[in-house]
């Protein structure tokens, strides 16, 4: 009797804690796996909302020209990664521990295979080389340093060339003074055969060329540099000649208010045709981020859209991207792709060719990613425990100090 009564509960237990698995878990059902979790969708958690165990969020996002193309590129709107490089128990290769923030959780790698297709990098001189730092008043340290920029730039190069029809962003907050040096650097990276020539970028916000045209052109990486004199020296554009940006930090996360960062034109401009949204805190803490990237986002994008004269962005940037509630930073951009692209509540609902506002299935997507959409790897280190990000800095540097 006992040893019936023992098995009925083995049973029952192992019914309610294996519900699915071997990726048949759906988009909020639990899971203690990734491999648990269908394809697009991610094992996370997120203790902030109330939640008390693991379960499959969104991982992914839906390349909004794999449902509609031939549109000009500022058109859409793309998923950015804040400090792209700052990654969470990223190898020390200076020596000493580094002291400084953490943004991202997976390499540079996993993060275009997931469907980020911006980046932010800041880039220093040092060590007689250009690097990717972390750090404050436009100087590197061992403490603040990263990898030397031609690592990550070389991983960007290999998702281009597997990827022909892809188009990636960067965005360089830039203390690069070695004359000719980024030149150098994204040549050497093997990276100039897909440059964007700045002499046919729009200068007066009119459209962009089509994603179509960019990719037959091999035009598929557009480059900004927050140096104004780097478009003269070394045809690079400067970022604020060309887009509208928000403010970072804090104020970029404060409901209700979406100010212009002070280097870009009003929102409202249009005289610039691109629009980067910068949403995350200046402190970035990795166990707050689900809460962050999850409703609070969709309003702000809301707040932002209606203060940039109900334009939508074309890059949104945040932190730790994975990490969400359940649809978190894809649901987001799936609901502006949507309304942007056909007049419909998200991208899934829009029909190639189709009337702009003929959707199909007119809901937001709650599930996994649409039949032949091409599956991406987690092979990076997302962790979601571990608090790395959370080192306390701002006795070291002075929190005005700190670059965000």
């Amino acid at each position: 009797m006992k040893k019936s009564l023992l098995l009925n509960h083995l049973f029952t237990f192992f019914l309610t804690t294996s519900a699915c698995s071997n990726g048949d878990c759906q988009m909020l059902e639990s899971c203690s796996a990734a491999t648990d979790c269908a394809p697009g969708l991610y094992c996370g958690n997120c203790p902030q909302l109330g939640k008390t165990q693991p379960f499959c969020t969104r991982g992914q996002a839906i390349i909004p020209t794999s449902i509609i193309n031939e549109l000009p590129f500022n058109k859409y709107t793309w998923l950015v990664t804040h400090n792209a490089f700052s990654i969470v128990d990223a190898p020390l290769l200076t020596g000493p521990q580094r002291i400084t923030f953490y943004n991202q959780e997976d390499s540079v790698t996993n993060q275009l295979r997931n469907g980020v297709r911006g980046l932010m990098l800041d880039m220093y001189d040092f060590e007689n080389d250009i690097w990717l730092c972390h750090s404050f008043r436009g100087q590197c340290y061992n403490i603040t340093a990263f990898q030397p920029a031609i690592n990550t730039l070389r991983e960007v190069e290999a998702f281009l060339s597997s990827n022909p029809a892809e188009i990636v962003t960067i965005i360089i907050e830039d203390y690069v003074h070695t004359p000719k040096g980024l030149t150098n650097l994204f040549m050497n990276a093997g990276l100039d055969k897909y440059w964007f020539p700045v002499s046919k970028m729009p200068k007066k916000g009119e459209d962009w060329p089509t994603v179509t045209n960019m990719a037959q052109d091999n035009h598929r990486l557009l480059v900004f540099t927050s140096d104004s004199s780097k478009e003269a020296t070394e045809g690079i554009a400067y970022q604020w000649r060309y887009m509208v940006e928000n403010e970072p930090g804090d104020p970029g996360i404060q409901q209700g208010s979406c100010p212009n960062r002070k280097e870009s034109k009003p929102l409202t401009s249009k005289a610039a045709s691109l629009f980067l949204q910068n949403y995350f805190p200046t402190m970035p803490v990795q166990a707050e981020a689900c809460k962050e990237n999850s409703t609070p986002l969709k309003d702000m994008v809301s707040t932002c859209y209606k203060a940039a004269g109900n334009t939508m962005p074309n890059f949104l940037a945040v932190n730790f991207y994975m990490r969400s509630d359940g649809g978190g930073v894809f649901d987001a951009l799936d609901r502006m792709n949507g309304q942007t692209l056909c007049g419909c509540a998200s991208v899934t609902s829009c029909q190639a060719g189709a009337p702009f506002g003929a959707c199909r299935n007119n809901v937001v997507s709650n599930s996994t990613l649409p039949a032949g959409h091409p599956s991406g790897s987690f092979s990076g280190t997302v962790q979601f425990t571990g608090s790395s990000s959370q080192i306390d800095v701002t006795s070291f540097f002075g929190r005005s100090l700190c670059s965000i």
